[in-house]
């Protein structure tokens, strides 16, 4: 612990300001300004070491934040992002998206700000990745076995990083045009700019990872050919099906899930064509769906000009600090105001559409009306109806599994009460040997750092499976994977 009394003489948590919003809005730049490296540092001085550090509880890759804090204050930043790379393989990831359960869960959160971990970690891949520090990172021997990962999200991506890096040939499989998954084509660029995927993809090449892009695995590759060309398949292909609202109205034009509407936008900024896009600009638009994905479709919406927005959320309006029901150190209920809450729009809380109409088979408005929750269930407010314009609606309801006809229903895995693949206590899909689930595909819609944790886990247990014995780290231990 370099400054003992660091929490101490700084009390102020400080971050990176936003770009002003009538700037940011010009561009699909992220939105933060630059990071003075003396202010990180003082920051990173506000760890207190703590004999338990309970950061680490928040944490689902056993992240060794208090040491990394340390050696960022002491100026040790090679060493500090050696302590990094431990434990996270893609922290420039995490660092931007990641909604940080482990500065919920920072002691001096208790009574103070919590320390600002999130940024010191982004700061600590950027300056490593500009100082020439990020370098592939390859097996001692080849084992001759061989591996398919099917999905390139991080959950996938991370996987295949561990288990090249053990010395297996790995091909990484992904529908899409490009490598990524949702990072790529889910997350806006003022969010994370797609540079950050692309020179980490370059490492992962350099290691000897191949990656295979517009590849439907079920189709293109038949099960057959899957089972008989790889030793062992790790399926990351995440859950995609968006929650739908099947209420009247809903085939009218103009309704689109938010999955339909986010890669479109992000296939503009990275310079294609995207024939009859759908587009908010002019348009009265109404978002379904509260979380980070309808914050998204906001921030975007605004970007390309639409004339209004609204945000709908059937749940209560969070208050403005930590809940009595999410004491410290579990992840806080509150209300929070991310960039494109700042920029614009209207947030309506405790609201349910009930109807979408229309003129000439496209959506012309809503009907809704306000909620109240009792004894657990959602009531109608009486005499709370209203009826609002809009002619485009996005439904950012979060999602409900992954998909299953292309491969998993031709694999013959099964799925458990909530539509996620069933696995065992060490990340196999039951009943298929040499198969493992790693992400969202069997654990549910999670965090981006419960993805990476997951693919580290699987990767060991298929390094596991392939050699009989893994050095791999894994830091979700059979028992969490029971309990979910």
């Amino acid at each position: 612990m370099a400054d003992p009394r660091g929490f101490l003489k700084h009390t102020e948590r400080e971050l990176p300001e936003r770009r002003p919003v009538d700037l940011r809005l010009m561009d699909w730049k992220e939105v933060y300004n630059d990071f003075d490296k003396s202010e990180l540092q003082t920051q990173a001085s506000r760890c207190m070491d703590c004999g338990i550090p309970f950061c680490h509880n928040g944490c689902p890759l056993g992240n060794l934040i208090p040491e990394w804090n340390d050696l960022v204050y002491r100026d040790q930043w090679k060493e500090g992002i050696e302590r990094l790379h431990a434990t996270n393989n893609f922290p420039e990831f995490t660092g931007r998206l990641c909604p940080a359960p482990c500065e919920a869960s920072c002691v001096l959160g208790i009574n103070q700000p919590a320390v600002t971990i999130k940024q010191v970690e982004v700061e600590l891949i950027d300056n490593a990745f500009d100082s020439g520090w990020v370098q592939p990172v390859l097996p001692s021997e080849r084992t001759g076995k061989s591996v398919a990962v099917v999905g390139s999200g991080p959950a996938g991506l991370a996987a295949a990083q561990q288990l090249t890096r053990a010395g297996h040939t790995v091909y990484v499989y992904e529908r899409a045009d490009r490598i990524g998954g949702l990072l790529r084509y889910g997350i806006p660029e003022f969010k994370m700019e797609k540079r950050h995927i692309d020179r980490r993809l370059e490492q992962m090449r350099a290691e000897g990872t191949v990656f295979r892009t517009g590849v439907n695995v079920g189709v293109d590759i038949t099960v057959a050919q899957l089972r008989q060309d790889f030793d062992a398949v790790v399926l990351a292909m995440g859950s995609t099906i968006g929650r739908d609202l099947p209420i009247p109205g809903r085939e009218l034009d103009g309704i689109h899930q938010a999955m339909e509407f986010l890669p479109q936008a992000n296939r503009i900024q990275l310079g294609d064509t995207v024939d009859g896009q759908i587009s908010a600009k002019g348009k009265k638009v109404v978002i379904i769906g509260g979380g980070d994905t309808g914050a998204d479709c906001l921030g975007t919406s605004l970007r390309q000009g639409a004339e209004i927005v609204h945000q709908f959320e059937i749940m209560p309006k969070p208050p403005t600090e930590r809940a009595e029901q999410t004491p410290w150190p579990t992840y806080p209920l509150m209300y929070r105001v991310s960039s494109a809450h700042e920029e614009g729009g209207e947030r309506v809380f405790s609201v349910n559409t009930e109807q979408f109409t229309g003129e000439n088979g496209k959506v012309t408005a809503l009907k809704a009306h306000e909620v109240a929750m009792r004894d657990g269930r959602f009531e109608k407010v009486e005499g709370s109806d209203f009826e609002l314009e809009c002619d485009l609606v996005l439904l950012a309801m979060g999602f409900v599994g992954p998909e299953r006809a292309d491969l998993l229903d031709k694999l013959g895995v099964e799925y458990d009460q909530r539509g996620n693949i069933k696995r065992d206590n060490d990340f196999a899909a039951i009943g298929q040997e040499g198969v493992y689930v790693a992400g969202d595909a069997g654990r549910g819609q999670s965090l981006i750092v419960w993805a990476i944790a997951e693919g580290r886990s699987a990767a060991a247990a298929a390094d596991r499976y392939l050699a009989g014995a893994s050095d791999l780290p894994a830091p979700i231990v059979p028992t969490q994977v029971a309990q979910r």
